[in-house]
């Protein structure tokens, strides 16, 4: 999962992606990236790993000169570590391009063989962010008697794309000479929308973004969100062209966009991530009311933040006390996107101190967003005994995750997830919960849908194993497994 941004504008929006990707942070915490054109039509790049207020320092933002410029915040999900590989990533031929992206590629290795058999394009990392631009340039490349693209053009490039690779991927992308071109997977996995901002004068400055509280934060409004399989082309003039470069697009949003990685004051595809979360919130306390009615809870907690409303939302329906019985370090990531589970258990120790008096001798239910590889969940349940709790029970906003993803979330092995091949009850044992409590898929997926019926279904890999893109079979899982 990362972050991407791209602004068009007339004045210099060195700034304004700065902000942006600040805002963005929580999609990535790996590396930071900005690249803008100068007066001179030349890419001006500063990228590095760490966060975007190491990354960028005054003297790199004077540097970023420019009216026109993208950015990304990356989370590692595919290619190594290396700085090298932090985007924005660029070519020279047949134009200057420069792209970034959100997502993964699942044909990315086939892909790269192709590109180096017949068109002896190398790919110079492990990337498929590198094989995804080194795609775009080709199908570029066969405009190249034109010396200025017009945008018939580049949608036609962005559709023989669309057609070559697979998986899920919103890209920003921009051509010297010519503008600022994003497209959205004809699946719509990955979000990305588009905003304005009006000038005093009245000139139109356009912006795209992986979330609307990027647009929010520098001033632009919100317009819509690019649609599965569509590409939008700002020139460097401002105007603005969007044509729909896939045949047969369908909508099918990642649902774990909504249960944790989007910020809750983001609207995407015409969802508040905000009331999807507090809807998440009813449907479990009423399963909770319902199915788990003996159990005698005297105080509701949430692990800070993302299950803060859904936590809320139970306390009320079930007519208990909701209290914050952990203290949260702001200044210390999310763990779940740090690598390695040492790092994450080191992190969560610094991240979350407990608030003593909430646990001594209480049946505590605690509410998470969701369980993943349970290392975070054990630490905490730890945490919440040795601060005098009598009986801790467990409650997550999602189905139990027992599946891979291959479409930018960081889960590619089976055998990392606490739930993969596990009953209930084995889980409940592992994380040493007095009762364990799980949101039904159905329940989970009713809450989010509820404000754009228009979705008929979403990406929900993680939890049900059946893969959108029909290309991933059990050879292709078996590459994935880990001993």
């Amino acid at each position: 999962m990362c972050g991407i941004v791209g602004i068009v504008g007339f004045v210099p929006i060195n700034q304004s992606l700065y902000d942006a990707l600040t805002v963005l942070q929580h999609r990535g915490q790996d590396a930071a990236g900005i690249c803008s054109i100068d007066k001179l039509n030349c890419f001006r790049l500063r990228k590095a790993n760490g966060l975007v207020k190491d990354v960028f320092k005054k003297k790199h933002l004077k540097y970023l000169k420019g009216n026109i410029g993208i950015g990304h915040v990356r989370y590692l999900t595919a290619g190594s570590s290396s700085s090298f590989e932090a985007q924005p990533l660029y070519v020279n031929f047949p134009y200057g391009i420069t792209l970034a992206h959100n997502g993964n590629l699942t044909n990315a290795s086939e892909l790269r063989n192709s590109l180096f058999k017949n068109n002896r394009r190398y790919i110079d990392t492990t990337s498929d962010s590198e094989v995804l631009l080194n795609i775009f340039a080709q199908e570029l490349s066969l405009f190249k008697d034109n010396a200025l693209l017009q945008s018939n053009d580049i949608f036609k490039a962005v559709n023989s794309v669309h057609q070559r690779i697979r998986g899920g991927y919103a890209v920003v992308s921009m051509i010297i000479g010519h503008g600022i071109v994003a497209f959205r997977d004809p699946n719509g996995i990955r979000p990305i929308v588009l905003g304005k901002r009006i000038l005093i004068d009245g000139r139109i400055e356009y912006m795209v973004a992986s979330e609307s509280v990027a647009l929010d934060t520098v001033g632009f409004e919100f317009i819509r969100d690019i649609e599965p399989g569509e590409a939008v082309f700002i020139n460097q003039k401002g105007q603005l062209f969007a044509n729909q470069c896939a045949k047969n697009p369908k909508k099918n949003p990642c649902l774990f966009e909504y249960v944790y990685f989007a910020r809750p004051d983001s609207f995407l595809d015409k969802i508040s991530v905000y009331s999807a979360r507090i809807r998440m919130g009813t449907k479990l306390g009423k399963k909770i009311s319902c199915k788990w009615k003996h159990l005698n809870i005297d105080v509701v907690i949430p692990i800070p933040e993302t299950s803060n409303e859904i936590a809320l939302e139970i306390a009320h329906v079930i007519n208990k006390p909701y209290r914050h019985g952990f203290v949260k370090n702001r200044y210390i990531g999310r763990t779940f996107i740090m690598k390695g589970k040492n790092l994450r258990n080191i992190a969560l120790k610094h991240k979350l101190n407990v608030n003593r008096t909430e646990f001594i001798n209480k049946n505590i239910l605690l509410v998470d967003d969701s369980i993943i590889s349970g290392t975070t969940s054990i630490k905490i349940i730890e945490m919440a005994r040795k601060a005098g709790a009598k009986n801790i029970y467990f409650a997550s906003a999602s189905p139990e995750i027992r599946f891979p993803n291959f479409y930018g979330i960081n889960m590619p092995s089976s055998t990392e997830l606490i739930a993969y091949g596990r009953k209930l009850e084995e889980i409940r044992k592992i994380l040493k919960a007095d009762e364990l409590i799980f949101q039904d898929l159905n329940d989970l997926i009713e809450a989010v849908r509820e404000e754009n019926k228009d979705i008929v279904k979403f990406e929900c890999s993680v939890f049900d194993g059946i893969y959108i893109t029909k290309d991933i079979d059990k050879e292709y899982l078996s590459k994935y497994k880990t001993d």
